[in-house]
This record gives C-alpha cells, structure tokens and sequence, in this order.
C-alpha cells in the first residue's frame, strides 16, 4: 500500500468521505427541546444545560483543545464575552478533550467561560456533532443557540472560527427582536 497509487487512493477515499464525516446522528432542529445535559468544566464544576434556563445560551462545539481553528474561536468568544453578557447569554464550548486539557488551555488563552469536557462523547452525539473520523472521533465545529426555555432557536453547521462570534452575537440580536 505503500505505492504512489495506494497512497493516493486513500487520499482520494479520505477526501470524498470528509464531507460526510458528521455522525449519522441529527442535529436538534430549531424549535426542539436541546437536550439536557450535565458535563464537568475546567474547573471542576459540573454544569446542567437545564439550570441555564432563563438565560439564552451559546453551546459551541469544537474539534480540539490547543489548536489553531478553536483557540481563534475561543479568543473572539473570550474578547466578545461583555456582550454576550448584556445579552444575558452564557457561553459553553464543548469537545471530547479531558477537563485537564480544558483546563491547561483556559489557562494558556486566558479563557474564562465554561469548557465542557464530553469525554464519554455522548453530549457531542445528542446534538448530532461527533465526526467520524479515521483515527478518533471529535466533536465537529457545530454551534446552537438555546432560547431561555431551552428550545433550539438557532443551529449553525458551517461555522468559520475567525468571523463566528460575531455571527452569534448577531443572531442572538434578530432572535431577541423577533422575540418582542
């Protein structure tokens, strides 16, 4: 298999397959219930969706702790957070990584808000995230927007980390407008 024509038959298989990498699992669709959940932080905490409710919040999932896509995605939700705020929306990253690695990363970045360590991967698959990858599996750079009732108001599947944040933030503007 270690032949130029082995190789590049796997490169092909790897390239065809990576679009259809999501697990076979559906994304809560808007106006659904999110699922529940209790997951540990980085910093020991254990946090339940359900005790959210009342507030909007942002549960971004994303592939890796320490790498370059989610630590840019990280730092503009961290800069953005005093906007969030006065949405009163929490923020919630999640990925497979371990609470330790959570916690080496906030600590690196400088990230205050809640990292969500999914280790048994089962949160990442309820809201149809996990890749299926060749090696592992991650969670897939999905993000939802919980109402304050809990309902799914929002779903983004194609997220790009440099512009993300500010493309929930303006979501979260046209949901409350549309809200009153």
């Amino acid at each position: 298999m270690n032949t130029p024509s082995g190789i590049l038959g796997l490169v092909t298989i790897f390239l065809i397959a990576w679009p259809l990498r999501a697990s076979a699992a559906e994304m809560p669709a808007p106006g659904s219930a999110a699922p529940d959940f209790t997951l540990p932080s980085q910093d020991g905490t254990r946090v339940k969706l359900s005790a959210l409710h009342g507030s909007w919040v942002v549960l971004y999932f994303y592939p890796k702790d320490k790498t370059s896509g989610c630590t840019i995605e990280a730092h503009n939700f961290a800069q953005d957070q005093a906007e969030y705020a006065k949405r009163k929306a929490v923020i919630l990253g999640v990925s497979v990584d371990s609470v330790e690695s959570h916690k080496e990363f906030c600590a690196q970045e400088g990230l205050t808000f809640k990292l969500l360590a999914d280790t048994e991967k089962k949160v990442t698959a309820a809201y149809g995230s996990l890749n299926d990858l060749i090696v592992t599996k991650l969670a897939a750079r999905h993000t939802f927007i919980i109402d304050p009732q809990g309902k799914i108001a929002r779903v983004f599947a194609d997220v790009k980390p440099a512009t993300h944040s500010r493309e929930v933030l303006a979501a979260l503007d046209a949901l409350e407008a549309t809200a009153k």
